[in-house]
C-alpha cells in the first residue's frame, strides 16, 4: 500500500470524528502541539496505543513521543497505578507543547484499545506470557506492531505470531534493539565478509534458565487485576516479585519464573543469541543439535549448526565470534577484534552490507510508512527466541536435542516436543 493511500485512509477515517472533536480535544492534534520540529501532516501521522504501561513502557513511551510523525492516543494496563503513570507521561508531554488540554485514553483491557479505528499501531511491552495473544489480536485488528523482546513464551507461539502478522499484512518490529547499534552491525559484517577467516565458534554470555516457582502467597493489591495479569498462564497466587508496586526500586522478576518467562536465556538471550544468529547469517534458520552440559564431554550448553559452526553459552563480553584468522567480540558500546586493527576495517562497496538502522524506533516507524520490513522483523524475532527456548528445553530435560530448523520440529523426541508449546487458561488461546 502506498503512502498516499495510507494517508487518505487515515484522513477519511478520522474525519468521521469531527463532531466528537467539537466538544473535546481532537484525536488528531495540530502540528504545533507536537513541537516546532514536527510539521507532519495530521493525515500522515502514525497514531499509537500502548499495551502495557510498566517499567519498560515508560522508556518506550518517551522514545515514541519524541519521534517525528507520531501521536499517542491511548494506553492499557491491568495495574491502575502504572496505567495512571503512563497516561500522565503522555498528557504531560503534549501539555508542555501547547496550552490546550490533551487526553490519553486509559484502558484496563487491551481489546478495548484494539477496537479503536483511529489507532494505527501498537507498542506491546507486557510480560512475555502475554505477547502471543496481544500480537495476534493486534494483527487481526489491523494494527502494525512493535513488541518487546523476547518475542514469545514458546516456539509454537512464535510461529503463530509470524503467521498472523503475515496473514494480515502488518509491519512488525521485535524490540531486539542491539541490531540498531553500529558496534553489533560492524562486528557481524566483519564475520560475514570473512575478515576472521572461516567462522568456527560463537560464545554468548547470557544468564541461565528460569527457576521453579516457589514464591509465597501474598494478598492481591486493590489496584491490580490479578486474573487479567495472569491471563493465559496457569493460575498461581499473587506475589509482589511478579508485579511490584511502583515505589519498589528493583526490577520485576516474573521472567525468572517459568510460567511467565524464560530466565536469562530469553531475557538477554533475545539480544545476544539474536546477534549470534545475525553474524552467522542464520536469520531464517537455526541450530540442528542442542546439548546441555553433562559434566563430561560438554562443559556448557552447546549448539551445533549444519555448517559445522558451534555456539556455547559461556563467558563472553556479549558475543564472541572466533574464526581461523581472528576474533570479533561485540557488546553495547564495545567492539574488540583480533587483530586489533580489524575494528577499523571499512567494508567495501562490493562486500556484504547488513541492514543499517541508527534508531530502532524510527526504523519501525519508517517501515510502517513504507510498508516494508524493519531491521528486526518478526521472523528474525521468532528464530532468535527459538534458540533461547531450545536451550531451556535441553536444560530442563538434561539431554541432547535434534532440531529441524526448516520444519521447526524436534526429531524423535515426543516428550521434548510437548515443551514447544504450553497449556493456556480458558478463554485464552492462540
Amino acid at each position: 500500500m502506498s503512502m498516499r493511500r495510507v494517508s487518505r485512509r487515515q484522513f477519511l477515517r478520522r474525519a468521521a470524528g469531527a463532531s466528537a472533536a467539537a466538544v473535546g480535544f481532537p484525536y488528531v492534534v495540530a502540528s504545533s502541539a507536537l513541537g516546532k520540529a514536527d510539521a507532519t501532516a495530521a493525515s500522515d501521522r502514525i497514531t499509537l496505543g500502548f499495551i502495557g504501561a510498566g517499567k519498560q513502557s515508560k522508556h518506550l513511551m518517551r522514545s515514541f513521543l519524541n519521534s517525528r510523525g507520531t501521536q499517542v492516543l491511548a494506553a492499557c494496563d491491568v495495574d491502575k497505578l502504572k496505567l495512571a503513570r503512563g497516561k500522565k507521561i503522555v498528557e504531560d508531554h503534549y501539555k508542555s507543547k501547547t496550552s490546550r488540554p490533551y487526553e490519553c485514553k486509559a484502558y484496563g483491557n487491551f481489546r478495548d484499545l484494539l477496537a479503536r479505528d483511529d489507532i494505527d499501531a501498537v507498542v506491546i511491552s507486557t510480560p512475555d506470557h502475554w505477547h502471543a495473544i496481544t500480537v495476534i489480536q493486534s494483527a487481526k485488528a489491523g494494527k502494525d506492531i512493535y513488541c518487546e523482546k523476547p518475542l514469545s513464551q514458546t516456539i509454537v507461539e512464535a510461529r503463530a505470531m509470524v503467521n498472523a502478522v503475515r496473514r494480515y499484512g502488518r509491519v512488525f518490529q521485535t524490540g531486539s534493539m542491539q541490531r540498531s547499534d553500529w558496534h553489533f552491525r560492524l562486528g557481524c559484517e566483519l564475520v560475514q565478509n570473512g575478515y576472521i577467516g572461516d567462522l568456527k565458534h560463537v560464545t554468548v554470555g547470557v544468564g541461565g534458565p528460569p527457576a521453579a516457582d516457589k514464591l509465597p502467597v501474598m494478598p492481591v493489591p486493590d489496584y491490580l487485576d490479578w486474573e487479567m495479569w495472569l491471563g493465559p498462564a496457569l493460575w498461581r497466587p499473587y506475589n509482589k516479585e511478579l508485579s511490584p508496586h511502583l515505589s519498589w526500586d528493583g526490577f520485576p522478576h516474573w521472567r525468572n519464573h517459568s510460567s511467565f518467562g524464560g530466565g536469562g536465556m530469553t531475557d538477554w538471550g533475545a539480544h545476544h543469541f539474536d546477534i549470534a544468529q545475525w553474524g552467522m547469517g542464520m536469520d531464517e534458520s537455526g541450530p540442528v543439535e542442542i546439548i546441555p552440559p553433562d559434566g563430561k564431554d560438554y562443559r556448557v550448553l552447546t549448539y551445533k549448526y549444519a555448517s559445522g559452526v558451534t555456539m556455547t553459552r559461556d563467558s563472553a563480553n556479549g558475543v564472541l565470534f572466533t574464526g581461523t584468522k581472528g576474533k570479533v567480540e561485540t557488546n553495547r558500546g564495545h567492539l574488540r577484534t583480533e587483530p586489533e586493527n580489524l575494528k577499523d576495517q571499512k567494508i567495501g562497496p562490493n562486500e556484504i552490507h547488513l541492514y543499517e538502522s541508527k534508531n530502532h524506533y524510527v526504523d519501525w516507524l519508517d517501515a510502517v510508512r513504507n510498508r516494508s520490513k524493519p531491521i528486526c522483523d518478526i521472523e528474525v524475532g521468532c528464530r532468535s527466541v527459538s534458540v533461547c527456548h531450545l536451550g531451556n528445553i535441553a536444560y530442563k530435560l538434561g539431554r541432547g536435542l535434534k532440531w529441524d530448523p526448516e520444519r521447526e520440529v524436534l526429531i524423535g523426541d515426543p516428550d521434548a516436543s510437548k515443551l514447544l508449546s504450553r497449556p493456556m487458561r480458558a478463554p485464552w488461546h492462540l
